[in-house]
């Protein structure tokens, strides 16, 4: 998978691409993550890629001009399955969208900066509008860098251990159970006699409720539509640890 970031900072997304699994993913040739400077693509003496909203307004608003200069050069080089605008009032950025993107060969990400984007850019260029929360951020660089790692984690070879984004939350509607490690007293706080027994179906169990236990205490949000046993129990059925 390749991954073209588009950003007028580019320093933003040093830190993030330079260590831990997408630094692994890139070494193993499993993923490549590529960031390239709007202000490149700019034309005039001062390289400019903001200007003032027609009509007037606070804020400056991102040039359509650079924007398709580069898309122009990227797309002349490979076919994208997705150019995508990392904006506030984009679609929400769930799991299922991470495990959807994680099967594209190239992925581009224009960062959203200033007042945002000529609205010709969102109209003409770009495929998919992605929002990582109901907040704003100064930049879509850190939206570009949580989508860019939740996909990458998930292209099978990333991770030493491939079963392991497979029980992470939000991948069968349920948030995550506890997990414990040595010692299994601690203080007097003890781990889940259950979870030491070695008796896997009562493990799978245990982990299975106490998932749907916690979804219901912190996201209940996510149990709606489920409210018949039956459907918990086809869940249950389908996860495995």
């Amino acid at each position: 998978m390749r991954i073209d970031i588009i950003t007028v900072v580019p320093e933003l997304l040093e830190g993030p691409f330079s260590h831990s699994i997408l630094k692994r993913a890139e070494d193993k040739g499993l993923a490549q993550v590529k960031v390239h400077n709007l202000r490149d693509y700019a034309t005039g003496k001062h390289k400019n890629v903001d200007d003032y909203a027609f009509g007037g307004g606070a804020g400056m608003v991102m040039m359509i001009e650079p924007i398709a200069n580069c898309l122009e050069d990227l797309k002349s080089q490979r076919e994208y399955d997705e150019v995508i605008y990392m904006s506030p009032d984009g679609e929400p950025f769930q799991q299922q969208m991470a495990n959807e993107l994680s099967l594209k060969k190239n992925l581009a990400l224009l960062c959203g900066h200033y007042k945002g984007v000529d609205e010709r850019v969102r109209e003409h260029l770009i495929t998919r509008e992605i929002s990582v929360g109901d907040y704003v951020l100064s930049g879509g660089e850190l939206a570009a860098a949580v989508v860019t790692d939740a996909v990458i984690r998930l292209i099978p070879g990333v991770l030493n251990d491939e079963t392991s984004a497979l029980t992470d939350s939000f991948q069968d509607g349920l948030l995550a159970p506890p997990v414990y490690t040595r010692p299994a007293d601690f203080k007097g706080w003890k781990v889940p006699e259950v979870l030491l027994s070695g008796h896997e179906a009562k493990i799978s169990s245990w982990r299975f409720e106490a998932s749907v236990r916690r979804t219901g205490q912190r996201r209940p949000d996510l149990l709606q539509g489920l409210e018949n046993p039956g459907d918990l129990d086809k869940k249950k059925r389908k996860k495995k640890y």
